[in-house]
Order: C-alpha cells, then structure tokens, then sequence
C-alpha cells in the first residue's frame, strides 16, 4: 500500500510539471522581462565562472546545456529558486543548466532500467512477480539517482567553501595592509587580489574587474560575491568597506581583528576534527581488540561447551 501511495504521489507530480510545460501560467510582461534580464545576466556570469574555473564545463553538449536551461525555466515557474544548490555549484565552478540536465538523465536511466529488466524478465519467463513491480521500483530508483548528484556535490562545496574562507582571511590582511599604506579601497582591493593566482583569489579579482567594468563599487561586488557562494566573511568584509567608503571609518585594526578570529576558528575547527580522527581510530584499535580477544577465547569456550 506504501508505494502504491508513494508511485500515485509522484506520477501526480509528473503530471502536474507536465501540465505546467504544456500550459505555463500567464505573467505580467514587465515582470517576465525583468525575471529574463536578471537570469541572463546570472547566467552569463555562471558561465563565465564555470569556464574559468573548469574549462570542462565548455564542452558540455548544447542539447545537454538547452535541457538544463528548459528544466530551470520550469522549476522557476512552479517557484523552486534552488539558492542552496546554486551557491554549491557556483563555488565548485559549474554550470547550474548543465547539472540540472545531468540530473534528470540520471532520474531517467534509474527509471527506465528496472523497467528494462522486468521486461527482459517477463520474457524471459524467469520474473514474472518483479515484472509487475518494476514501475515501483524504477519510481524508487529514479527519485534516488536524481538526487545523487546533488547530493555528491554537497561534501565537495563544503571543502571548497572551506578553502575560500581561509583564502579570504589572508585577503582581509592583504586589505588591511594596503589601506595602512595609504591606498585608497578600490587601489587596495586590486592590488591585494593581484597577490596569489589560486582559483579563490582568482574568482575575487574577476569580481572586483566586473565591477569595474558594469560600474559597480567593489565592494558591493564582493558583497554579492559573498551571498552567490555563501561565504558571510565576504559579506562582512563588504559591509566594512562600505563603512570606509561612505563614513570615513576607520576599519584597518578590525579587518585585522577579523583575520586574526578566523584564523583561529580554523585552527579550532583543525583541531576539533584532529580530535574527532583521534577518536575514530581509537574505536577501530578497540574493535580489532575485542576481534582478536574473541579469537583467542572462541576455542576454549567451544570445547567447554562441547564438553
């Protein structure tokens, strides 16, 4: 009864996605323009991003890159904004249309292969009760290889968005260092992101020189840099170069203070998972302990039972 509800649920979900590629709803036109112009410009920037940090990304097929691009204009209409896998995939330098297109393969082949199999089988004549269950399981397979993708991406955000905070403490101090030289915010900007050619400092400076180039203060840039990939220290180092810019403050002591207190962090989360290591390999030593203590004992324990 379980998956008979469970395959009901998704088939009528199916049928409402397509019903709404069929039959989109109607929108303002001025509304719909300004939605248009504010993703394609995203768009462009991801692919931009994309390319630079992983020249992969370019060769994707069109067809594939068209698919990802339909499944994102639905999943915009129905209401899905996708803020938390776009950031992962905007730190990990990858296409949002291209992952959206691999995930519905991925759906697709999970769904068609266990239905493969139960007709391969059902000829067969060797599964004839899977046969009538392989649309069950092939909703159960879908849902999980298309969630699989995302799902994979997930640790590797979180390493890369790790690696961007440390990147950006050193920014903070290079930051600090050039407005304790008399340079004025945009002049210390630039020339601290012209310092390393990392792929996070990399991404920083091709902000800052988009900034530039559309007439955006730098900071504000970093700003949303910061929110795109989730990185709040960019985001405060943003509203405190604000502060410079619009109040006069004066803000080099704590962008300072601000580097020193994540370095500490990160060596305080360092040696918290050093200590979480510590305890996993304890736990293993005791289990081959016990393991070989068993070993030993097993014998004698046998032949007082056998006697």
């Amino acid at each position: 009864m379980t998956l008979i509800l469970l395959g009901g649920a998704l088939a009528g979900l199916g049928l409402l996605l397509l019903g709404l590629l069929l039959a989109p709803p109607r929108t303002n036109p001025a509304v719909a323009l300004v939605r248009l112009d504010a993703a394609r410009g995203r768009a462009t920037a991801e692919r931009v991003a994309a390319a630079r940090l992983d020249a992969g990304q370019t060769l994707a097929p069109r067809a594939l890159r068209d698919l990802g691009g339909r499944v994102h204009d639905l999943l915009a209409r129905v209401g899905f904004e996708l803020g938390g896998l776009r950031a992962d995939l905007s730190i990990l330098g990858r296409s949002l249309e291209t992952h959206l297109a691999i995930t519905v393969l991925a759906a697709v082949g999970g769904f068609i292969a266990p239905v493969l199999l139960g007709v391969l089988l059902t000829i067969a004549g060797a599964g004839t009760s899977f046969g009538g269950m392989s649309g069950m399981v092939g909703l159960v397979t879908a849902t999980a290889a298309g969630l699989l993708p995302s799902l994979l991406i997930r640790p590797q955000a979180a390493q890369r968005r790790q690696d961007f905070r440390h990147v950006v403490g050193s920014f903070l101090d290079l930051v600090a260092m050039n407005l304790a030289g008399g340079r004025g915010v945009p002049e210390a900007l630039q020339t601290a992101s012209e310092v390393s050619d990392g792929w996070a400092m990399v991404r920083i400076r091709d902000t800052l020189l988009s900034a530039r180039l559309h007439g955006v203060t730098p900071w504000s840039a970093l700003g949303e840099l910061g929110r795109e990939v989730k990185v709040d220290e960019l985001v405060d180092l943003a509203a405190a170069l604000t502060l410079v810019a619009e109040d006069g403050a004066k803000v080099r002591e704590s962008l300072a203070a601000r580097a020193m207190s994540m370095r500490k962090r990160e060596l305080a989360e360092a040696e918290g998972k050093a200590g979480e290591r510590s305890q996993s390999m304890l736990v293993a030593q005791l289990v081959l302990c016990v393991g070989f203590l068993i070993f030993l004992v097993y014998p004698a324990l046998a032949q007082m039972l056998g006697t």
